[in-house]
C-alpha cells in the first residue's frame, strides 16, 4: 500500500496542488500535513479554478477522504468560509473530509501580532502574509496552544484561553477592553458547532485506513527552502515543510513513507524577502510572470520571478530523499529563444554547488549559467511527452540529470488534463499497480 509524500522542492507556490489532484485518482486518502491558510494550493477542473488554503487538494474528488492533520494551524472561520465556497461550486464536503483533534487554532490576537512583529523589523521584514500563523505556531511550542479538541468543551476552551492571553497579550502594544476575551470565547464555540461534523483522532483514522491497505498521499504547504530547519532560515515559515514534516505532522511513521515525490517549477519562483540567486527583475522576469499568471494564490501578491536554479534543485532532492519529480508550467518557457539554468553559484571567486547556511554569504552568490536552446514552441495542446519539441525534452532531461531524480510527470497547462506522464518512471510503475 504506497504511502507517498508530494512536496514542493522550490519556494513554494510550485503546482503541488494539481500533481496531487492527478494523484488522487489512484488514492483513498489524501493528508495535508503543515501550514495554515498562508499557503494556497489552486487546481484547474473542467476550466474552473480552485484556490485551496486549509483543504487538501483531494477534497476535488468526493470518493476521496481529505484529512487536515494535526501539524495544521487552523483559522476556523477561513476554513468555515473556504468550505461554503466550494459548497457553492458543487463539490460534495460532507462524510469526505476530517480535521484533526490534535490540530492547534488561529487566534485574533494571533494575527495582530503577526502584523505588529512584521512591522517591527521595518526593512527586515520576513515577508508574512499577517495571518497570524508564526503566532500561533510560537503559542504550540510554549504550550500555551489551543486545539480543535478543545472546542469541544466550553470550560476547557474558556481556562485556555484565559491563560494564553494572560501569558501573551504582554506582547502587544494595545491592551484588550476586559470583555474580549468573552468575545473571543462566543466566536470560536460558535465555530465549535459548525465544525464539529468534521473534527476527528485522525490519527487513528490514518492508521486503520492503512491497516486497510489503502493508499495515503500526504500533501505539503509551500516548499523546501521554507522549512524552519532546512530552508533560507530566517526567510521561512514556521514549520517544516519538507518530507519529514509529513511524519510528525500526521502520525505516520517514517518506515510507513514509500516514496517522496517532489515539484518543481521548469523555473523559480519566490513571495516576500531573502536572497533569490536567479532572480530577473527585468523584461524576462515580466514574461515569466505574466505568462505563468504568477501572483499568490492568497494574498495576489505578484512574485519574484527568475531562472531555475540547479543548485537548490539537488539541495531539495537530497533533504527530502525524492525518488521521482514532476516539473509544471513548462508551458511558460515556450517563447523563449535562450533559457539560463543555474548550475552552480560563484562566491568569493569560487565555484560552489551547495547552499551556504548563513544568508548573508548566500545573498552575495552569483549564480553560474548553462544557457539552453529554446524551442519556440507552444506545449499546451501536447498529450503525450514524446510529442513535446525536442527542446522542451531536452530541457527536462538536462534538469532531470542536474536534479539527480528522474522527472516522472510535466505539466503543459494549468487544467487537470494538461499533465504528461514519462513511460518507463518509477511513478508510472506505481500508477500502473493502481489499476
Amino acid at each position: 500500500m504506497p504511502c507517498v509524500v508530494v512536496v514542493g522542492g522550490q519556494w513554494g507556490d510550485e503546482g503541488k496542488g494539481k500533481i496531487v489532484d492527478r494523484l488522487t485518482q489512484r488514492a483513498q486518502v489524501v493528508v495535508r500535513y503543515q501550514g495554515g491558510p498562508n499557503a494556497g494550493h489552486t487546481v484547474v477542473v473542467d476550466g474552473k479554478r480552485f484556490a485551496l488554503r486549509h483543504l487538501p487538494s483531494g477534497i476535488l474528488r468526493p470518493e476521496v477522504l481529505s484529512v487536515v492533520a494535526n501539524g495544521v494551524v487552523i483559522d476556523p472561520a477561513s476554513l468555515l468560509q473556504e468550505i461554503r465556497e466550494i459548497r457553492q461550486a458543487g463539490v460534495r464536503v460532507e462524510s469526505n473530509l476530517r480535521v484533526s483533534d490534535r490540530a492547534h487554532l488561529i487566534l485574533p490576537e494571533h494575527r495582530t501580532l503577526d502584523a505588529e512583529s512584521e512591522d517591527a523589523l521595518a526593512d527586515a521584514k520576513i515577508g508574512t502574509t499577517r495571518r497570524g500563523i508564526g503566532p500561533a505556531y510560537e503559542s504550540k511550542v510554549a504550550r500555551l496552544g489551543l486545539r480543535v479538541g478543545d472546542l469541544r468543551s466550553p470550560q476547557s476552551l474558556r481556562e485556555k484561553l484565559g491563560a494564553y492571553r494572560t501569558a501573551r497579550f504582554k506582547r502587544l502594544s494595545q491592551q484588550p477592553a476586559p470583555n474580549e476575551g468573552e468575545a473571543v470565547l462566543k466566536e470560536y464555540l460558535g465555530y465549535a458547532e459548525a465544525l464539529e461534523p468534521f473534527i476527528d483522532d485522525t490519527l487513528e483514522l490514518l492508521h486503520r485506513r492503512l491497516e486497510q491497505g489503502e493508499t495515503l498521499l500526504f500533501e505539503g504547504a509551500q516548499g523546501t527552502l521554507l522549512d524552519l530547519d532546512h530552508g533560507t532560515y530566517p526567510f521561512v515559515t514556521s514549520s517544516n515543510s519538507t518530507a519529514g514534516g509529513a511524519c510528525t505532522g500526521s502520525g505516520i511513521g517514517p518506515t510507513r513513507i514509500t516514496g517522496v515525490l517532489g515539484v518543481f517549477k521548469a523555473y523559480c519562483s519566490r513571495v516576500g524577502a531573502g536572497p533569490f540567486p536567479t532572480e530577473q527583475q527585468g523584461e524576462a522576469g515580466d514574461r515569466i510572470r505574466e505568462r505563468g499568471r504568477e501572483y499568490g494564490t492568497v494574498t495576489g501578491r505578484p512574485r519574484r520571478c527568475g531562472w531555475f536554479d540547479g543548485v537548490l534543485g539537488r539541495y531539495a532532492v537530497r533533504v527530502n530523499s525524492m525518488d521521482s519529480a514532476a516539473l509544471t508550467l513548462l508551458d511558460v518557457l515556450d517563447e523563449f529563444e535562450q533559457i539560463p539554468v543555474a548550475v552552480a553559484y560563484q562566491l568569493q571567486g569560487e565555484n560552489i554547488h551547495t547552499l551556504p547556511a548563513d544568508q548573508a554569504a548566500f545573498s552575495r552568490c552569483q549564480p553560474v549559467y548553462e544557457v539552453l536552446p529554446g524551442w519556440r514552441r507552444p506545449t499546451r495542446d501536447v498529450k503525450r511527452f514524446e510529442e513535446l519539441p525536442a527542446g522542451c525534452r531536452d530541457y527536462v532531461d538536462r534538469l532531470e540529470r542536474m536534479l539527480g531524480c528522474e522527472i516522472a510527470m510535466v505539466s503543459v497547462g494549468p487544467d487537470r488534463k494538461q499533465t504528461l506522464q514519462r513511460s518507463g518512471s518509477r511513478l508510472e510503475g506505481w500508477l500502473a499497480s493502481r489499476d
